[in-house]
């Protein structure tokens, strides 16, 4: 049973992968500690497999759904990623 993500939101890193995979056209797999447990991320989209695309504060990576959870936030974070909200 796979989680479901709304691209544009945050979620948290809940568990650590053995290794990491990079989240472009030329993916590369990096070691996990590029991101951290507990870090916040905001989904960019759905890939393949049940994976999910999700940008961290080192880069976008590959996330499987069994290492993230959403989180409950009101802040509308797909305008801020558009440029429309600052950022917090």
């Amino acid at each position: 049973m796979s989680k479901e993500f709304i691209v544009g939101k945050k979620v948290r890193l809940v568990a650590l992968p053995p290794y990491v995979k990079t989240a472009e056209p030329k993916p590369m797999l990096r070691p996990q500690n590029v991101i951290h447990l507990g870090e916040e991320g905001i989904v960019l989209d759905r890939r393949p497999g049940d994976f999910w695309g999700v940008r961290f504060e080192k880069g976008a990576f590959l996330m499987e759904s069994q290492y993230i959870e959403a989180l409950e936030d009101s802040t509308d974070t797909t305008a801020a990623l558009e440029g429309e909200l600052p950022a917090q």
